[in-house]
């Protein structure tokens, strides 16, 4: 696909939210209205192909809940290992899209690794996940409730005190979660891993130094990443500067989004698939 169609979608989905407009951008670049809705399956989610571990898994076992954070009460979904054992936790932070299919058959990935995996709705607060993809964007153009990274915070201390944990609780997220990742680690001393996929970095660059858990950050290529490619390189001096225990991956020729398999515009599988070895390799390490 074009890259400039892809430019355009990236704006309509992290900046205005108009898909009128982001409609009569695309038709000037391929031919017509009609020409550029037929691209939008491509760049849009497909949540048909979100399952890649079965909702009925019997490795698994799995709940729709609720846990207190500092807006009341947020939704969840866990989902973690049958049988005895400890097992390490790991907060499953969404896009700007909400609670979703594919966010929560990452925590079922991670669950058949291994993990007790709490996705959390960080769309509670105005009411929970819209079924609409665009209605969720549109709660973050309205002014999305600033504490998430305080709810992301009491996700990590309710997961930690839970039975089956074992006591270390990581964090992972993608875009949009990928910045409160990147916000929670300075936040929060007790966390123990945190992964980011092409998330901004902290608005605040002098938090850095307040970062102890280690990071995992899997960037796009900032050629073609430019919203993000941007930003990365001042954290990445900052995280240098503040002695922080990072490991820091750029993908070449990968879009933002590169990981989420339901985008068939803009996953790449080869990058996808390293960043997540390398992914269950760090959490392996730190987590179990």
């Amino acid at each position: 696909m074009d890259q400039r169609i892809i430019d355009l979608y990236d704006e309509f989905i992290h900046v205005h939210f108009d898909r009128r407009l982001f409609l009569e951008r695309a038709a000037r670049l391929v031919g017509g209205v009609g020409a550029a809705a037929a691209l939008l399956p491509l760049l849009q989610s497909n949540y048909a192909l979100a399952t890649v571990v079965p909702l009925d898994d019997s490795r698994l076992r799995t709940a729709r809940l609720e846990f207190p954070g500092v807006t009341g009460d947020v939704k969840a979904y866990l989902a973690e290992p049958r049988g005895a054992g400890k097992f390490g936790g790991i907060v499953v932070v969404h896009q700007n899209r909400g609670l979703n299919p594919h966010i929560e058959d990452i925590a079922r990935r991670l669950a058949v690794l291994g993990y007790a995996a709490l996705a959390v709705d960080f769309l509670s607060p105005l009411g929970g996940t819209p079924a609409d993809e665009d209605e969720a964007m549109k709660l973050y153009a309205q002014g999305y409730p600033l504490q998430a990274p305080a709810n992301a915070k009491a996700a990590v201390a309710w997961l930690r005190q839970r039975p089956e944990v074992n006591g270390k609780v990581g964090a992972i997220g993608f875009c949009w979660g990928g910045g409160i990742i990147n916000q929670l680690a300075a936040d929060d001393p007790t966390l123990d891993a945190g992964v980011v996929y092409y998330g901004v970095p902290p608005q605040d660059l002098s938090v850095v130094p307040q970062i102890k858990a280690p990071l995992l950050l899997n960037y796009a290529d900032p050629k073609l990443d430019t919203r993000v490619g941007a930003l990365f390189p001042a954290y990445e001096e900052a995280l240098k500067a503040a002695h922080v225990n990072y490991r820091l991956y750029v993908y070449e020729g990968a879009n933002h989004a590169f990981s989420d398999d339901t985008q068939a515009a803009r996953y790449d599988k080869a990058a996808a698939d390293l960043a997540w070895q390398r992914t269950q390799e760090f959490f392996a390490r730190y987590l179990k």
